[in-house]
C-alpha cells in the first residue's frame, strides 16, 4: 500500500506581526505550490524476529537534496534514532513522524496488533517539494536565460536543489537552500503528517469532498491532521509560533486567528521528559481556540509573486526587533499597531464586498474587471454610469487606498523598530506595480523585508505586470492562489510529471 498526501504553501496577504497576537486576524492565501509525502512499507512482510525487538526502520528521503536518512523507531518508547549520517537530519519531518506514530499509538488502542505490524514492515518516506518553494534565479542568470516564469517552467519538476549551495567570497557560506517564503517546513510538516495518519487508520482523506453529510467527518479528520501537524511543526521550530502556514497547508485560504500558546504546553512537555502518547492525548482534547473562516480571493483576480534578488530576510530577528520596539515604546507602538488592524480589516471588508458584488451582479461585475484591466487605477471610473458598475469601481477603489494604508502603517512601524519590512527599493517596485493597468493591489507578503513582493491584477492584465517585472529584474514566479487545503493524491507526483511531459511531445 502506498500513500501520496500534499498541502500548500502559502501567502500572508495581511496580518503580518499583529498574527502573532490574539485577537488580530490576518488573510492567508494557500497557493497551487505543494509538498508531497509518498509513504509505503520497507518490507512486504514482517521478518518474525521484528516482533521480540520491537523497533521499526524508517527510511526518509530527499530526492531533490539526493539525501537519504534511516532510523530506528522505538515501538515501546516513540523515541527516532537516526543510524546513518546526522548532517542530513531533518527536525521537521522526524518531529512529523514520531507525532503521527504517537497519536496513531494513542487512538487506535483497539487495533493495537494491526497497527504494530503496518509499523514493523517499516516506514519508507519520501518528500518532494514543487520548484516554486526555492529559489532558482541564480541558475537561471547564470545559464544567461531571461527572467521570466517560462524559463521557471522549462526547469524539470522537483528540480535538484543543492547546487543553491555556494561559497560567497567572504567565506561566508550562503543559505544551503535558497526559498521563496512560501513556508515549505509547515507545508512538508503537514504532508508527512497527513500521509502518516491516512497510512495508520487514524484519518480518512480519501473522503475529502463537498458533500455536507460527509464534511463534518472530513473536518474532524482535518482536525487531528491540524492539531498533530502544529505540534510537531512547532517542536521542530522551537518555538511556538502564530500557526497561519500550518493552518492553511491543512484547511487552504481564511481568514486567521491564530490559538493561546498555553494549548501546546503539552507538546513542549514532550522535550522534557513526559512520555509521547500521553502528551498526545492531552494535545488532542487541548482546548484549541484558533479562529477559521473560508476566504478566496474574489473571481477575475489573479495572486502574482515575485522574487526580486535582492537577497533574502531573516523572519525571527524582524519579529524580535518588532517586540523589543513594542517593549520600549508601548503606547505608540499600540497605536500604529491598532491603525494596521482597522486598515487590515478594511481590505478584508472590502474584498468581501466585490466577493458578493460578482456573486449577486455577475455580468455588471465581469464587465468592469473587463474594462479595469486594461486601464490605469485613476481611469476606473471615467465612462461609469450604471449605479451597480459605479458600485464594484467604488469599492475595488476603496480596497486599493486599504492596501496603501497597511504599506504606510507597515513602513512605519519597521522604520521606528529599526528593520527593512518595506526597504526602499521594494517601495519604488510597489508603488511602480500598483500604478500599472489593471492592478488592484501590491505589498510585501508576511513579515516583508527583501524576499518576495506580491499583487493582485485584474482579469487579462497578469501578463503586464509579469513584463514590468522582468524589465526591473524581478522574476515573476508560477505560483497562484489555489483555495485547497491538504489533499491525498492519486499517486506520486513524478510519475504524473512523466506521463504529461510525454503527453505534450508531438510526432509528425
Amino acid at each position: 500500500m502506498e500513500v501520496v498526501a500534499s498541502a500548500p504553501g502559502k501567502v500572508l496577504m495581511t496580518g503580518g506581526y499583529l498574527i502573532l497576537e490574539r485577537p488580530n486576524a490576518g488573510i492567508v492565501l494557500s497557493t497551487n505550490a505543494r509538498f508531497y509525502a509518498i509513504v509505503k512499507p520497507i518490507y512486504e512482510e514482517v521478518k518474525p524476529e521484528s516482533w521480540a525487538y520491537a523497533w521499526s526502520d524508517v527510511k526518509l528521503t530527499s530526492p531533490q537534496l539526493s539525501r537519504e536518512s534511516t532510523y530506528k523507531l522505538s515501538l515501546k518508547h516513540l523515541t527516532l534514532q537516526c543510524v546513518s549520517s546526522s548532517e542530513s537530519r531533518n527536525p521537521f519531518v522526524e518531529n512529523a513522524i514520531q507525532y503521527a506514530v504517537a497519536a496513531a499509538c494513542a487512538t487506535l488502542d483497539k487495533n493495537k496488533d494491526a497497527l504494530d505490524k503496518l509499523l514493523l514492515q517499516g516506514l519508507d518516506i519520501t518528500i518532494l517539494g514543487c520548484n516554486d518553494f526555492y529559489s532558482y534565479r541564480n541558475q537561471i542568470e547564470t545559464r544567461g536565460l531571461p527572467l521570466t516564469p517560462e524559463a521557471l517552467a522549462a526547469l524539470p519538476p522537483f528540480t535538484s536543489i543543492t547546487f543553491n549551495a555556494e561559497e560567497s567570497n567572504g567565506g561566508n557560506c550562503k543559505p544551503e537552500v535558497a526559498k521563496t517564503g512560501l513556508g515549505s517546513s509547515a507545508a512538508m510538516t503537514t504532508a508527512v503528517v497527513a500521509a502518516l495518519l491516512h497510512y495508520l487508520g487514524v484519518v480518512n482523506l480519501s473522503a475529502l469532498s463537498e458533500d455536507s453529510n460527509q464534511q463534518n467527518k472530513d473536518s474532524m479528520d482535518l482536525d487531528v491532521v491540524h492539531m498533530i501537524a502544529q505540534s510537531a511543526h512547532c517542536i521542530a521550530q522551537g518555538k511556538v509560533g502564530s500557526g497561519f502556514d500550518v493552518s492553511s497547508a491543512v484547511y487552504g485560504s481564511q481568514r486567521y486567528v491564530r490559538f493561546s500558546p498555553e494549548v501546546l504546553s503539552a507538546a513542549q512537555a514532550a522535550v522534557k521528559g513526559v512520555p509521547l502518547e500521553e502528551v498526545i492525548a492531552n494535545i488532542l482534547n487541548g482546548k484549541w481556540d484558533h479562529e477559521r473562516t473560508k476566504f478566496s480571493l474574489p473571481p477575475l483576480m489573479t495572486l502574482l509573486l515575485g522574487e526580486p534578488g535582492t537577497g533574502g530576510s531573516s523572519t525571527p530577528s524582524m519579529v524580535g526587533a518588532v517586540k523589543k520596539w513594542q517593549k520600549a515604546y508601548p503606547e505608540k507602538s499600540q497605536e500604529t499597531w491598532r491603525k494596521l488592524a482597522e486598515a487590515n480589516s478594511e481590505l478584508e471588508t472590502r474584498l468581501n464586498m466585490l466577493s458578493k458584488l460578482a456573486k449577486e451582479h455577475w455580468d455588471a461585475y465581469k464587465c468592469v474587471i473587463g474594462s479595469c484591466s486594461r486601464l490605469k487605477p485613476a481611469k476606473w471610473m471615467e465612462g461609469v454610469t450604471e449605479p451597480i458598475k459605479e458600485a464594484v469601481v467604488k469599492v475595488l477603489l476603496q480596497a486599493r487606498e486599504a492596501m496603501l494604508g497597511i504599506r504606510n502603517h507597515m513602513r512605519q512601524m519597521g522604520g521606528e523598530a529599526g528593520i527593512p519590512i518595506e526597504p526602499e527599493s521594494q517601495t519604488q517596485l510597489l508603488d511602480a506595480t500598483v500604478n500599472m493597468e489593471g492592478v488592484l493591489l501590491a505589498g510585501v507578503p508576511g513579515a516583508g523585508g527583501f524576499d518576495a513582493i506580491f499583487a493582485v491584477a485584474l482579469g487579462d492584465s497578469s501578463s503586464n505586470v509579469i513584463n514590468a517585472w522582468s524589465s526591473h529584474n524581478v522574476l515573476a514566479l508560477l505560483v497562484r492562489e489555489d483555495p485547497q487545503g491538504v489533499s491525498l493524491e492519486s499517486g506520486d507526483p513524478r510519475s504524473r510529471e512523466i506521463t504529461s511531459a510525454v503527453s505534450s511531445v508531438h510526432f509528425n
